[in-house]
């Protein structure tokens, strides 16, 4: 017999927050995938790819990181890696200390296609968020987001699970 699960008493304004931040995501997304498909530029999740590779150590990073920094699965970063390798921005090694995984490597290309790509990205945040959010209310948002990303990273320790896959 099944039995039923009583869904937890989420308060409305929680509800219509999560709800907005959703919304507010897909609007700016949409906005600036928009954007780059004009300049003819990829779409925004190889900047993400890219921007990742940049700011890591010697700008190349383990696939696994790289998919848990980008909250993507590793499948799904094995195709995106596909593609952005396939267009030379990035290239794949072999991790030598364990011989099993691999890092991704920023190219000099994938370096000057994010460099192409960030003016279109920053004026669709501008266009969006920034002309809409004051600086104290970004941080108010930063710091409030924060704190759920958190919150989710200690309850899936304390679950024994790992971020995204």
């Amino acid at each position: 017999m099944l039995r039923r699960v009583r869904p937890a008493s989420i308060p409305t304004t929680h509800l219509a927050a999560w709800r907005t931040v959703l919304n507010a995501h897909a609007s700016v997304v949409a906005t600036t995938e928009a954007a780059l498909a004009a300049a003819e530029l990829p779409p925004l999740a190889w900047y993400d790819l890219l921007w990742a590779l940049r700011q890591a150590p010697a700008r190349r990073i383990r696939m696994a990181e790289l998919a848990a920094s980008l909250t993507i699965s590793r499948g799904g970063l094995t195709k995106l890696a596909d593609r952005v390798e396939h267009a030379g921005c990035i290239r794949r090694e072999p991790a030598g200390e364990d011989g099993r995984g691999l890092y991704a490597v920023l190219t000099a290309d994938g370096n000057t296609l994010l460099r192409r790509m960030w003016p279109v990205y920053s004026r669709a945040l501008s266009d969006t968020f920034v002309s809409a959010v004051t600086e104290e209310e970004a941080a108010t948002i930063a710091a409030a987001l924060r704190r759920v990303g958190n919150h989710g990273r200690n309850a899936d320790a304390a679950a024994g699970r790992q971020g995204p896959r």
